[in-house]
């Protein structure tokens, strides 16, 4: 009987701590605190962070292994749009790179493409953009596994993200794309 009642008492415990974990802002709606700009320049607008010019990143100054990232995000250009949330990613782009991003997974914010990794169904994914207002992402990851929800919609889910521990980064591809706004990024670390 004692060692069962450890035994729940342990487990309750498990069970509170998995609770009590909290997701944590990435961005504080004021300042780019956290984040470094490489290759492009962005600001803080009305509480989002503004991509305006550049072709590079914004890479928050932390690696990430398994998590919950959530954000919402708005491209400005109503007749191209092209941009990309990277994660588990090299901090900056190999030497002699053609382009100035970082090698691993982006999750696409190109017109037509928008949600979809290398590998999934693009159109499935962009019928879930809505052109000129706010999208939400909710990105799981875990192990080697991702699962993306697109505006409350699970899109997809694939397996092969290694390595296992990387950057979070924001992709500014302003003069394919246009600007890009982000607000409401969260982490959830698993």
């Amino acid at each position: 009987m004692k060692r069962f009642k450890i035994t729940l008492v342990a487990l309750m415990g498990l069970i509170f701590a998995v609770s009590a974990q909290k997701p944590v802002s990435l961005f504080d709606g004021k300042t780019l605190n956290g984040w470094k700009l490489v290759t492009c320049e962005a600001e803080v607008v009305d509480g989002a962070i503004l991509l305006k010019a550049g072709n590079g990143f914004l890479l928050a100054d932390k690696q990430y292994a398994d998590f919950v990232l959530e954000c919402d995000w708005k491209a400005l250009n109503l007749e191209m749009w092209d941009s990309g949330i990277y994660f588990r990613s090299e901090s900056l782009p190999e030497e002699g790179a053609r382009f100035p991003w970082p090698r691993q997974y982006q999750i696409n914010l190109k017109k037509g493409e928008e949600g979809a990794v290398e590998g999934v169904d693009k159109e499935k994914c962009s019928a879930q953009f809505k052109k000129g207002d706010w999208n939400h992402f909710k990105l799981t990851v875990k192990g080697d596994t991702a699962e993306l929800e697109f505006n409350g919609v699970k899109v997809w889910t694939k397996s092969g993200f290694t390595p296992a521990k990387g950057y979070l980064c924001l992709q500014a591809e302003v003069p394919a794309g246009g600007q890009y706004l982000f607000k409401n990024i969260t982490m959830l670390e698993l």
